[in-house]
This record gives structure tokens, sequence and C-alpha cells, in this order.
């Protein structure tokens, strides 16, 4: 029998309290935002008419006009249709990234933190030797060492995410394992392993959203700067942080550095400005 209540879940909370909590308008404009940009991921060709590999050359380098919104590049592609159709590929690799951060991370500051011991000390060590490597730093090593390509980007970033969700996790682990509630479970007999997974877990990750969805824009910057420096695919990909690669050759034209990076910060911005009204609620 459970010794939680269900409306002492975390879940259960965090509903409560977003239903008794006004949503700034800042918020409003960025879940907005968010879903545009999720919906270019989903279906890329209902949001763009043009192709975004083949181009006109006779329409090469135009500026941002009624048919082309973001302008044409340097061989009379789209702007707008290549920053539409390069979401998918931002976003499913962010979305990868913050996965593995999550699984990874999680697990290692789940046991850490609940086992404690000799074990607590192996893991933290390892975590603090993973935090003192900066995180663009490692994600570069990891996607050297496996190839050039944005799932590869993706894989590397979220890597270079693990430490923290363990950090996080661990501290979350630690707290919970200490109240009174978990105490009655080992005194009603409950077994160590169900006191974990029905307890401790559920408890803990209530600090894991927030964090999630503020790694979320953090990986998607990240990726964009792999991008950019040429660790994701090659053209005629139109990764976001390809484009702005591209682009910064073409400075005379300078839609084309502004249009993909506008996007970029605009989404970024938005992720973190969610991030940050959630854990208003926890």
């Amino acid at each position: 029998m459970s010794l939680v209540s269900p409306s002492s879940l975390p879940g259960a909370r965090v509903a409560g309290r977003l239903t008794g909590l006004r949503m700034p308008v800042t918020v409003a404009i960025s879940f907005l935002i968010v879903a545009i940009v999720i919906a270019w991921s989903l279906a890329p060709d209902a949001f763009a008419d043009h192709s975004p590999i083949a181009g006109v050359t006779a329409d090469k380098l135009l500026g941002p006009s009624l048919a082309h919104w973001f302008g044409t590049d340097h061989l009379g592609r789209d702007v707008y249709t290549r920053v539409v159709y390069g979401t998918a590929s931002s976003v499913s690799s962010a979305l990868i990234a913050v996965v593995i951060g999550v699984i990874l991370g999680g697990f290692i500051g789940l046991v850490s933190g609940f086992l404690g011991g000799w074990v607590d000390v192996v893991l933290a060590r390892l975590v603090d030797v993973l935090l003192a490597i900066p995180k663009f730093l490692l994600a570069v090593i990891v996607v050297t060492a496996i190839g050039f390509e944005t799932i590869n980007a993706a894989i590397a970033t979220g890597v270079s995410a693990v430490a923290i969700f363990a950090r996080v996790t661990r501290a979350e682990v630690i707290k919970t394992r200490q109240a009174t509630f978990v105490e009655a479970a080992y005194l009603s007999g409950g077994s160590r392993w169900f006191i974990l997974w029905h307890h401790v877990l559920p408890n803990a990750s209530r600090s894991v959203l927030p964090l999630a969805v503020l790694q979320f824009g953090e990986s998607i910057l990240v990726i964009a700067s792999l991008a950019f420096l040429g660790y994701g695919d090659p053209p005629p990909a139109s990764d976001w942080g390809l484009l702005i690669s591209i682009g910064k050759d073409y400075l005379k034209w300078p839609w084309l550095v502004y249009a993909p990076a506008l996007v970029t910060i605009l989404t970024v911005l938005s992720v973190n400005r969610i991030s940050r009204w959630l854990r208003k609620t926890d």
C-alpha cells in the first residue's frame, strides 16, 4: 500500500499549481513560438512551397519579399523554406540530446544518491570530472571521435549534458531519501528497490522537467554551433547552424545570416523562458 497520497505526487502538485497560476504574456508568446517550431519540424511541406534543395539561378540573392520571406541564397533557394526544413533536424537532434542526458545522468544521480557509500564517492567524482570540462569542448571531443554527422552531434551534446542531470538528480534523491514518508516506508516493510522506484524516484524527479526544458534550448544552441563549425551534416542539408555558416560568406546580403540566426535565438529564448516559468511552479 502506497504511503503517498495522490495529491502529494509531483504530477498532481504541478498540475494544481499550473491551474492556479496565471500565465504571463511572455510565456504565452514563448509557447506560441515553440509550437510553430514544432509544427515546422513535423510538417515542413505544409508551411513552405519551395524546394529546400533546388533553386532558381535567376532568383539568387534576392532580398526579403512577399514571394521570399527570408530572401534567397547564392543558388536561388528560398531561405525561409530552408530554415523550415532545417527545423526537423535541429529539434530532433536537441530532443535526442536531452533524452540521452536525462536517461544516463538521471540513472547515475539516482544510483549515486540512493546507495551512497563508495558508490556515491566514485560516481560523484566521475560527475565532477565531467563538470570540469567545458560542455562545448566535451561535445567537440565526442563528435570528433564518432564522426561528423548531425546525429553524432546530438549524441555528443547529450553526453556533455549527463553531468548536469546527474548532479541535480543526486541532490534531489538525497533530499527525498531523508523524508519522513520514506522512513515510514522502510518501517512498514517496503523493500529497498520498491521504495526507490515508487517513492524516491517520483518525488526526486520534480526538478528534472524544468532542467530538461532548459537543456533542450541549450542543446539547440550547441548543435547549431557544431553545425556552424562543420561537425554536422554537409550541404545541401539545412541545419540552422549550417545556414548561418554558409551565410557568413555572403555578408553583403545579411539576411542569409540574420534569418536563421533570428529563428535560432527566438527558439532558444522561448524555451528558456518556459523553463524559468516551470521552475516557479515547483
